[in-house]
This record gives structure tokens, sequence and C-alpha cells, in this order.
């Protein structure tokens, strides 16, 4: 017997079955007619029967008509059971528990201290720790900046070293933007609005770094290219301290965005400049220029418009040649950014292939220090300021990035 045979055996036994039962319940109900309300159990879950055995969707409830469903209820608890109990606190991607945790209670203001001493294998591969002195510092400034901007700069930013990572107006809903903008405000740090523009919910009173992808949302005309002079609107907000050209995300590099429509309201539309209700494709690369030599000048380009206001891009390092023919332009044309953000493979998206999420680009550690090292090899590290942004979490990771070369931090998910 073949196993198309096997499974229409099962599916027709079961019906059988379901009907044989439905029968002598009928058939009890002339004697007695309490048993009519068994039909409203057996019934229904006859009808249940007979559309999964017609439906094609699904193998597995076509072959178990109603067991079948136990399996897609099990697979949806699945995670929670996980969780819950038969994970450890330093289990658990793209966070653990003690990493989510620690997060759930600083934004709470509540106890955050760990008991018991420490909690991780010292002697596991890959144990990471920080070398202290006998001697502590006492700082007096709590709170320390760092001044993005070189000589050719006009209008530079003194900017906290941790500050909120690119989350775009569409990803997130608008009171999740508010409460960033508003947090920034409070804390003193910068909101990266994301590449899908800047929305009055991002003109709460934090400062903005403004992040402008491939598909140009906010400074694009009708065919999705470069506009100057839309671009001179936006940036001219006094909110705007930074410019920052998203070259290529951690999550999905090389991979270009989609707005479904469905998504593409009126608001959305008329905040990136885009036809409503339409599908909104950003492409891989920038329409703008095409090779190291143009984005030097593209940037200048940025500069200029801006009236002088740092301008940086971001970058998710792939091929190591390319990022050392952009050094090298900065070098040849004397054009040098003011800002260069390190994004790691680690980071997040909303949505990208899985290709892409494991497999495609440099983790922040290894780029850092390719980075780093390839610009003061060339004399550019004291003019360009580095920010780092992949997973960081607690006070450890920022430090750890600031000894591989970063002045600046992003945190995203965290």
């Amino acid at each position: 017997m073949s196993r198309n045979q096997s499974s229409i055996s099962i599916s027709g036994t079961i019906l059988i079955t379901s009907l044989v039962i439905n029968t002598l319940i009928i058939r009890s109900a002339y004697l007695n007619p309490t048993y009519y309300w068994w039909l409203i159990i057996s019934m229904p879950l006859l009808g249940i029967i007979i559309f999964n055995i017609i439906q094609k969707k699904h193998a597995i409830l076509r072959n178990y008509p109603l067991l079948g469903y136990l399996r897609y209820i099990f697979e949806s608890i699945r995670p929670e059971i996980r969780q819950y109990f038969f994970e450890s606190d330093a289990d658990g991607k793209p966070f653990n528990r003690r990493q989510r945790s620690i997060v759930y209670q600083r934004a709470k203001n509540v106890k955050q201290t760990v008991a018991f001493g420490m909690q991780t294998d010292p002697t596991q591969v890959g144990y990471e720790w920080m070398v202290h002195s006998i001697y502590p510092v006492h700082i007096k400034n709590k709170s320390p900046r760092v001044l993005v901007g070189n000589k050719q700069c006009r209008q530079p930013y003194n900017a906290s070293i941790l500050n909120i990572g690119a989350m775009s107006f569409g990803a997130l809903s608008k009171t999740a933007i508010e409460s960033l903008n508003a947090g920034a405000q409070l804390g003193g740090f910068a909101h990266n609005t994301g590449e899908g523009g800047i929305s009055p919910y991002h003109l709460i009173g934090g400062d903005l770094i403004w992040q402008i992808g491939t598909g140009y949302f906010g400074c694009r005309n009708h065919v999705g290219n470069f506009d100057a002079d839309l671009f001179r609107k936006n940036a001219s907000n006094p909110k705007v301290k930074m410019i920052e050209l998203k070259l290529s995300q951690g999550a999905k590099p090389g991979h270009g965005g989609i707005l479904p429509a469905a998504k593409n309201t009126p608001e959305i539309a008329s905040i990136r400049n885009v036809p409503v209700n339409t599908t909104i494709v950003s492409p891989p690369a920038h329409t703008a220029f095409s090779d190291a030599k143009g984005l030097i000048y593209f940037l200048e380009t940025l500069r200029q418009l801006s009236r002088g206001k740092p301008v940086g891009f971001k970058i998710c390092i792939g091929s190591k040649q390319e990022f050392i023919d952009i050094c090298q332009q900065m070098k040849l044309t004397g054009i040098v950014p003011d800002f260069i953000t390190i994004d790691g493979a680690e980071g997040g998206t909303g949505a990208a292939p899985l290709e892409f999420t494991d497999h495609v680009g440099m983790p922040l550690m290894e780029a850092l220090s390719f980075v780093s090292t390839t610009l003061t090899k060339m004399g550019l590290k004291k003019h360009i300021r580095l920010i780092a942004a992949g997973k960081i979490i607690t006070g450890f990771d920022i430090l750890k990035v600031i000894s591989l070369g970063a002045d600046i931090c992003y945190s995203a998910r965290g």
C-alpha cells in the first residue's frame, strides 16, 4: 500500500467512524430525546472532519482531522514551554533571560543587584571580563559627551555616549516613537529616526539623528530619487542634529525593504513622500551614487545642504576592500565624514530572510576592530567618530565596544 493510499485509509476510517457514531446518536434520540444534546457536540465534529478531509492545505489535518489540531496547539505554545520550563537564565536568543530582566528592572527603576555571586561560568570558552584598577578614578562629569564634527563641519553636535538606535515610524507605532523621543529628551541623548523619515512623533523634544536609506524617504521625488530641496527643508529642522546615510544594516546587509500597500496609510505616505496605498520597494543600492568616490561627494552634498551639520554613513562590513576603497577616496578628495556607524551582523530588524539574518555580514566586534585599525593606519581616526550598534544592553557592552575603537553607541532593541 502506498503512502497516499494509507492516508486516504486513515481519513476514511475516521470519517466512517464519525458517521456511525452520529447515526447511532440519532437513532437513540428517537427512543430518548435527551440524546439530541449529544448532536450539539458530534455534528460540529463531523463537519470539521469532512472539511479537513476535503481541504488540501494541511496534510496533517487531512490525515488526522481531529488529533492533528493537537500538533498545532503544542507548536503554538512551544516557545513558552521552552522559556518557562527548560531554558536557563543564560540561554535564549537573541537575548537571554538575564539580559531581558536587567532591561525590565532598569526601565522600572527597581532592584537590579545580583545576590550570591557570579552566575556565569568563567572557565567556558569565550568568557569575557574587564580589568579593574586598585586606584579608582573619581569622575566629576556624570554625563560625559562626545563632540561629533570635524573641521569640515560647521554645526558639530555634542552627543551622548549611548543613544537610541534606528527604528522607523511604521515599523513602530506612533506611541512607541513618541515615548522614545520623550525619553531621549529626558535622558539628554539622541534618537535615530530610522529610514522611514521624520514623523510628527519624532518631534516631541528629543534630539534627532536623521537616517536616510536607499528609499530616500522624506527627501525623494516622485520616481524615488534623491530630492535636494526636500532634503534641505527637513534637514533645516533644529531638532535634526546629525545626518546618517544608511548603506547597509546588520540584520539584512545588501537587502532592500518593502512597505506593503496595506501599511502605506495616508499618514505614512505623507511622511515618506510616496503615493498612498501602494507597495513601496527600497532598492538594495542607492541611486545617488554607485562607487566610493560618488559616496564621498554625496556626503559632502548632504553636509552643504544641511548647512554644515555632522554627516556620516552606516554600514555593516562585508568586503573589507570596499571599506578600504572608501577610506582611500577620503584621502584623495580631502572630504572626510564626521562619523561612521558600524552595525554588526547581529543587529535586529522587523523582517529579513533567514540567510541574511544568520549568515551575511561581519559581527560587530570584528567589524569595529577592522574599521578602527584601518582608519588609524590611514590617519583618519582622529577626524571620524565611530558609532557601534548591535545587541548593546549593559554598561559592559558599552565599555567593550569603546575598547575596540567606538566613541558612541546605539541601542535599539534594548
